[in-house]
This record gives C-alpha cells, sequence and structure tokens, in this order.
C-alpha cells in the first residue's frame, strides 16, 4: 500500500523575503524549501567539515536562522518555519 503524502507537507507556504533571497521566489511546499536550502548549503560549502550536522551561516543564512553563525540541521528546520506562513 502506497504511503499517503501529508498534505501540509505540499501546501504552497508564503515565504518571507530574508528565505526567498536564499531559496528564491515563492510561494512553495516546505518539503521543497528545505530541498533547496540543502542545495544552496552544498553549492556554497557551508556544512561543517568536522561535524556534517552543523551548517556555518554566511550573511543570507543568518538573516533565516535569527543571527546565528551555526546551527545543526535539526534546529535549521524550526528557524525556517518561523519564516513561512
Amino acid at each position: 500500500m502506497p504511503r499517503k503524502v501529508n498534505p501540509a507537507f505540499i501546501k504552497p507556504m508564503k515565504l518571507t523575503a530574508d528565505l526567498e533571497a536564499v531559496v528564491g521566489k515563492g510561494p512553495m511546499p516546505r518539503f521543497e524549501v528545505v530541498k533547496k536550502l540543502w542545495i544552496y548549503i552544498k553549492k556554497n560549502n557551508l556544512q561543517d567539515t568536522k561535524d556534517k550536522r552543523n551548517i556555518n551561516a554566511d550573511a543570507n543564512l543568518k538573516k533565516v536562522f535569527g543571527g546565528k553563525a551555526m546551527v545543526n540541521m535539526f534546529e535549521m528546520t524550526k528557524l525556517v518555519s518561523k519564516h513561512l506562513s
């Protein structure tokens, strides 16, 4: 039996200007925001070299992460959700 997709994950969300600077223009579903965030992080080599679970924020990501210079990937989703409505 195929798994049902949670409608909350596919519902297009409005993005703040700070988040749009990183992932592109919205609205877009939450899963796509996270996917594009990881593309941005890997493209700009922002994963910590010693601990891949940590993300070193550049100027754009600091705005999304509430001014934090480093966050772990679990904290990242919580901080990003503040930029979705």
